[in-house]
């Protein structure tokens, strides 16, 4: 199963994708634990892809419950190069309208309790994140929903809390004032992870509500996002499909497949075995004698 270089996380519908050929489930055991469920793969025009609801079916999970470092280094261990997260968003600005689709370039954590990072336990890394997400991959990501037909905009800062509750109105618009667009509750540490992992991560953010901060618009309910959300599936489909048909025109090596060349700061006679064989698959290629 490592030929599968594009990788969906999002919710558990995405992969009743029509054209999707010689479907199978695989069960992928990581050294931090189960992924959040079994693992859908699927070919589409030639092109093996994998899908992951990132809730596990039937959105059991909690935002801050999701096994984050399971999920990244599970689709990193079926080749994965290339991953869209797509995921839902509140807009904290006008022009980003409910049914509209962002791809942001820059992301602010604003999570408490959540590991954002496969190291540690004798083995320190210090992964370079000033753009968290692919540029040529989101860029590539954007022209597949807008040739899908979806409004898009390209560019943007994705504040992740933690969640599961909604804003506060002061906290709302307090994030309005840090210059932030979007918000959600799982976009850290999912794309430092997938940095740590080398894999080119860019998020497909559907925007279903205008939080809590706008006094014409009624505050966000979980009724409203799954009927956005419901609404967008088959466009999110459809991108997808779009992605996938031009590959050959956006694939490559990019950075973010050598994240780890500079990174590894412990000295490897120090390096634990246990940790060394935890972690082979994200550093051996650094650590080979």
């Amino acid at each position: 199963m490592a030929d599968i270089e594009i990788g969906i996380i999002g919710g558990s519908g995405l992969y009743n994708m029509a054209g999707l050929t010689a479907v199978e489930q695989a069960e992928v055991q990581t050294p931090f634990g189960d992924p959040s469920d079994v693992i859908t793969i699927g070919s589409y025009q030639g092109e093996r892809i994998a899908f992951l609801p990132r809730h596990g079916r039937g959105h059991t999970l909690m935002p801050g419950r999701v096994p984050y470092q399971a999920n990244i280094y599970a689709l990193k261990s079926l080749g994965v190069k290339y991953l869209v997260a797509v995921s839902a968003c509140g807009s904290l600005r006008e022009a980003f309208a409910p049914g509209h689709i962002v791809i942001p370039d820059q992301l602010f954590d604003h999570t408490r309790n959540r590991t954002s990072t496969f190291f540690g336990d004798g083995l320190v890394a210090h992964a370079g994140v000033a753009d968290p997400f692919s540029p040529a991959f989101s860029q590539a990501v954007a022209a597949a929903v807008q040739a899908a037909g979806g409004t898009v905009h390209a560019g943007g800062t994705f504040i992740t809390i933690e969640g599961p509750r909604f804003s506060t109105k002061a906290e709302s618009h307090t994030f309005r004032q840090w210059g932030m667009h979007i918000i959600g509750m799982t976009t850290s540490p999912e794309a430092f992870l997938a940095r740590e992992a080398e894999i080119a991560y860019a998020v497909m953010a559907h925007v279903t509500d205008y939080d809590v901060w706008h006094e014409n618009e009624e505050p966000v309910t979980v009724e409203a996002v799954i009927r956005v959300l419901q609404a967008n599936t088959q466009l999110a489909q459809e991108a997808i499909k779009i992605l996938v048909e031009q590959k050959q025109t956006w694939a490559g090596d990019l950075p973010a497949h050598h994240a780890l060349q500079d990174a590894l700061i412990t000295d490897r006679k120090q390096i634990p075995a246990g940790i060394r064989r935890r972690l082979g698959l994200l550093v051996d290629k650094y650590l080979a004698d």
